[in-house]
């Protein structure tokens, strides 16, 4: 078999590629930017990028190309038309961000109950003064959408003495799940009203764009948080704007967002009730050491012809 070249969109380090060399010596890795990746694309047999870029003039410019593996577990820049009309492999790397992702949505759940927002502020101004408090435990969460960040999500709830919810497609047996719902409106809606925390980890599709809704935020309770570690588009901002203004909720965690970065203008920026991060929750030191293992396993798999781990399902976009 001739020598496979892969085209990597992004640094790796000599670890990364000493990884993937031991995985299949016969490979030349080509590090480069999108700036300059077109030069390469026409001798290209597998493109390591990131679900966000925009790749399509590559993939057209690339004859030989086989697989394309995303980085990260969000492919929406990559499902356009050309590939989802061919043959061409499309895998992601689901499966390695729920240790950070589950760690950042506790984070800003502890932080709401154990009042450290107010305190934060307070502590700028040199106030002793002291703020109610909660506890997560004995609360309940639900989760929309109970992938792999979902499971991590709700696995570290339940240690935590929580009673948690989700909803997902597919009736499964979860072994750190209350009680599963399906995703139509109407259970979506009965399982929101019981929540006093709600996250959404949803896959971002045609079907899941703006799935959260005012009617939505109606549903939960004054006493609620939301938080949203999943795609910001799923979410209705505005409507989302106007549930923290009329109290319809209690206050929000947010990750990610419609437009980012999130404008100045957002009123989002100057919400007491509102914890705001730069699309970091599932960055951590040992992301790409996770992302470039699972690309290097499935090479193994590729060469080899075995079943590769996390194929998308181009039409369904997960």
């Amino acid at each position: 078999m001739s020598a496979l070249n892969i085209v990597v969109l992004n640094p790796l380090a000599d670890r990364h590629r000493e990884l993937i060399l031991a995985a299949e010596p016969n490979v030349t890795i080509l590090v480069t930017d999108e700036a300059n990746a077109l030069e390469h694309m026409p001798s290209c047999h597998i493109l390591v990028t990131w679900g966000w870029m925009e790749t399509r003039h590559l993939y057209q410019a690339a004859p030989h190309l086989e697989w394309i593996h995303a980085l990260s577990a969000g492919v929406e820049k990559l499902l356009f038309p050309e590939i989802q009309a061919a043959d061409t492999i499309l895998t992601n790397a689901k499966g390695i961000h729920g240790i950070p992702v589950s760690e950042h949505v506790l984070a800003m759940m502890l932080a709401f109950s154990r009042g450290l927002t107010v305190s934060l502020r307070q502590q700028e101004t040199r106030q002793w003064k002291r703020i109610p408090t909660g506890e997560l435990h004995g609360s309940t969460l639900a989760i929309v959408g109970l992938g792999s960040i979902g499971r991590e999500i709700a696995k570290k709830a339940k240690a935590l003495g929580m009673t948690v919810l989700a909803s997902k497609q597919e009736v499964t047996t979860e072994l750190f799940v209350d009680k599963l719902y399906p995703p139509d409106d109407d259970s979506l809606l009965e399982m929101l009203a019981k929540a006093d925390f709600t996250v959404t980890a949803l896959p971002l599709t045609e079907s899941t764009q703006n799935r959260i809704r005012l009617q939505h935020f109606t549903a939960m309770k004054p006493s609620a948080y939301f938080f949203n570690i999943a795609r910001g588009a799923i979410v209705n901002e505005n409507d989302l704007v106007t549930a923290l203004e009329q109290n319809l909720i209690a206050g929000a965690g947010l990750d990610v967002f419609a437009c980012e970065p999130l404008p100045e203008s957002s009123p989002l920026w100057s919400m007491p009730n509102v914890i705001i991060t730069p699309h970091v929750a599932a960055l951590s030191p040992a992301y790409l050491d996770r992302s470039v293992k699972l690309f290097a396993d499935n090479l193994t798999r590729f060469i080899q012809g075995r079943e590769m781990l996390n194929v998308v399902d181009k039409v369904k976009g997960y």
